[in-house]
């Protein structure tokens, strides 16, 4: 970590790991990472005979989606593999939805981490290709959402 100095890190230094799919391969590489979030929600309970205020109380914890992007993978891939699995059955879930554990780590300029995200029994929910366009000197770009159970920051 940083010695007595606090100097945010940059965010563009980070990497992907899927279990299962091998840390630098084509599916431990992407060009964003967004919705590492967590919030609670706020019961009101408003109490018989007080009418000036309510007491409000801490609720369930909500995460939102994971939401990885990159380049077009190849069919070859193994995450692209995983997700047409998951979408292919057509809505059906006559087989288990196989879940697996997404690890984001942020680094310093150094390579050392400086922090890791762990979500927990993630599966895809949602995979979208960018739009083409031939006015547009642009990559074609996969994203793909998971919901997860659980995640941990060390």
């Amino acid at each position: 970590m940083y010695d007595n100095d606090y100097f945010p890190p940059a965010s563009f230094y980070f990497g992907v790991e899927i279990d299962g799919m091998g840390s630098g391969t084509v599916d431990s590489m992407f060009q964003e990472v967004s919705g590492i979030e967590v919030e609670s929600d706020v019961e009101e309970i408003n109490e018989g005979g007080l009418n000036d205020h309510t007491h409000r109380v801490p609720g369930r914890i909500k995460y939102k989606n994971l939401v990885l992007k990159r380049g077009l993978a190849p069919e070859s891939s193994k995450l692209a593999a995983w997700c047409h699995k998951r979408f292919d059955d057509s809505g059906q879930l006559s087989s288990p939805v196989e879940l697996k554990k997404i690890t984001v780590t942020l680094f310093d300029e150094k390579e050392n981490p400086v922090t890791t995200w762990s979500f927990d029994k993630a599966y895809p929910v949602k995979w979208s290709v960018s739009n083409f366009n031939a006015q547009e000197n642009a990559l074609a770009i996969e994203t793909v959402e998971f919901a997860y159970r659980t995640f941990s920051k060390s």
